[in-house]
């Protein structure tokens, strides 16, 4: 019974995206219509400038959102693990996991906002564009590392630091030699969380993207206006070729012996 219902949970998160792979072969313009098998459509993401130029824009903001909310999200998980109780710190937990909870469309709303009244008032951003989208991104994910590095924190025994320190360690080289290392695997998973939140992201970037910044996202969602094109579907057996590829690396890494 266990393995049928893994079976069924599977098949369900699975099927659709092996579907799509499949057609992402066919013959036919018709993105889920099969026409006969063929590779014409990889002919023609290849040439497809827009389309690749989106996924390049997707990817580099999604790596570079992801690294600054891995510092920020390291920041404020520290403060909400470590320094207990201040003044304010109610609100101030509350406004750190405010992200998670917001609709994305409040929170882009409230994104844009801010980045019109900056404008307004100095100037800056003098545009919307892949700035504003890569900082909202960043804002997004910030949260979500915050809980994952504030949970292994937490779950940390504080022995282990106050042995360093009693030992001589500065504050600075007790977290570099005891901490960090212990909290490698919260920030690894932190950083793919939000890189994939920032690649997977439509709502956030409609609302602060501006000419010339469109993502992958954003643009597969226009293209649905006008008519979609099996390219969409090559582009994601691509992605999850290159997935496969990067889970292939960590798990030969990751191998005992």
């Amino acid at each position: 019974m266990k393995r049928a219902f893994l079976a069924l949970g599977l098949g369900f998160l699975w099927a659709p995206v092996l579907l799509m792979a499949a057609y992402a072969f066919s013959e036919s313009r018709v993105p889920f219509q099969w026409g006969g098998f063929s590779t014409r459509w990889f002919t023609a993401l290849a040439a497809n400038e827009r389309l690749l130029e989106a996924a390049w824009l997707s990817l580099r903001i999604a790596a570079a959102s992801a690294s600054l909310a891995l510092l920020l999200g390291l920041a404020l998980g520290w403060v909400l693990a470590r320094h207990g109780h201040f003044a304010g710190r109610p609100i101030f937990g509350a406004l750190a996991g405010a992200p998670l909870v917001l609709p994305e469309v409040v929170t882009g709303l409230a994104l844009l906002l801010l980045f019109v009244g900056l404008q307004a008032l100095t100037g800056w951003p003098a545009q919307r564009g892949a700035m504003t989208v890569w900082l909202a991104h960043s804002a997004l994910g910030m949260a979500y590392v915050a809980v994952l590095v504030q949970a292994r924190l937490a779950s940390l025994d504080p022995a282990l630091e106050e042995v360093a320190a009693d030992l001589g360690a500065s504050p600075l080289a007790v977290f570099g030699t005891v901490t960090l290392p212990l909290i490698v695997p919260s920030l690894a998973a932190g950083w793919l969380l939000a890189f994939t939140l920032s690649l997977d992201d439509v709502v956030l970037a409609s609302f602060v993207s501006g000419p010339g910044a469109t993502t992958l996202p954003v643009y597969l969602f226009s293209q649905l206006r006008l008519g979609m094109t099996p390219e969409a579907n090559a582009l994601a057996v691509v992605m999850l070729g290159g997935a496969a590829v990067l889970g292939g690396i960590a798990w030969v890494i990751r191998r005992p012996g």
